[in-house]
């Protein structure tokens, strides 16, 4: 079996979004698409006047975004009628499908916010399918817990571990490790999967070939393989995703994600005519 190695080491760049919310960009920037996945941000502050423009209300089609709360609460609300608060170690599945207007705003005024979205492609077969959306409230979530690390399971399986979200297109794997100075995380991986990880804080070590330092906030995109073996140089916590490639040809547009411009340009239409929510 092959080991998974470093492919390439990306500090992300700092931007904003929404009403001004700031945040590190890495998938969306370099790479701007690492099938199946188009975005990741972190975002984090201390200081109130970094998020709290939150993200008013916008549409999505033809792809999948994930939140994931690690500190702080968001309010959530959308044109299916879903709505609800996020809290610390909560999960914000939404599959847009054909279309969904949403926002999402602080629902704090003060006090530290963090977390992450993730941007995951649709295939054209289901990129005008009707929107989903699954909540995972912390308190529910599967987590593995040993004397070297805790994982935290939103999807994919690890040990007797399991995430809620099953019966997936792209097999995703989701995990929130927190691993221990000096011990191992250790996970089998298909081979035919798409793999990063993002180091949230401490430092790490991928793989059998030494790479340059990996440390605080950094994306790590990694060479197809099955055998992940990281090695913490101090306690650290990391994100684990990795998913299957849709290979489809992709087209952006904004919010918008679809597989020609044309499909795009009746995106925007169809939102500027009133008729994008089905």
């Amino acid at each position: 079996m092959k080991n998974i190695e470093v492919k390439k080491i990306i500090k992300p760049v700092i931007a904003s979004d929404g009403a001004g919310v700031k945040l590190k960009r890495s998938i969306g920037v370099e790479p701007n698409y690492f099938d199946p996945f188009l975005m990741l941000d972190e975002f984090g502050s201390d200081n109130k006047d970094d998020y709290i423009g939150g993200f008013p209300a916008h549409p999505h089609r033809g792809i999948e975004t994930v939140t994931y709360m690690l500190q702080g609460e968001f309010e959530h609300e959308d044109s299916t009628g879903a709505k609800g608060k996020m809290s610390s170690g909560d999960v914000q599945w939404m599959k847009t499908g054909s279309g969904i207007i949403h926002s999402e705003m602080p629902a704090m005024s003060e006090g530290r916010l963090h977390g992450f979205q993730l941007w995951i492609n649709m295939p054209a077969k289901l990129k005008m399918s009707k929107p989903d959306y699954i909540f995972i409230d912390s308190d529910k979530m599967s987590i593995h817990l040993d004397d070297s690390k805790k994982v935290k399971v939103i999807a994919g399986k690890f040990e007797k571990a399991e995430g809620t979200v099953k019966g997936h297109n792209v097999e995703p794997v989701y995990f929130d490790v927190e691993l221990n100075k000096d011990k191992e995380f250790i996970f089998k991986l298909p081979s035919t999967h798409n793999t990063f990880i993002y180091l949230i804080n401490g430092e790490i070590e991928i793989g059998a070939i030494k790479h340059d330092q990996v440390k605080d906030s950094t994306l790590i995109l990694l060479k197809k393989g099955e055998n992940l073996n990281v090695r913490a140089k101090s306690n650290s916590k990391f994100l684990v995703i990795s998913g299957k490639p849709i290979n489809e040809e992709i087209a952006r547009g904004g919010p918008f994600v679809m597989n020609t411009k044309a499909e795009i340009l009746q995106a925007v239409q169809d939102y500027h005519n009133g008729v994008f929510v089905k």
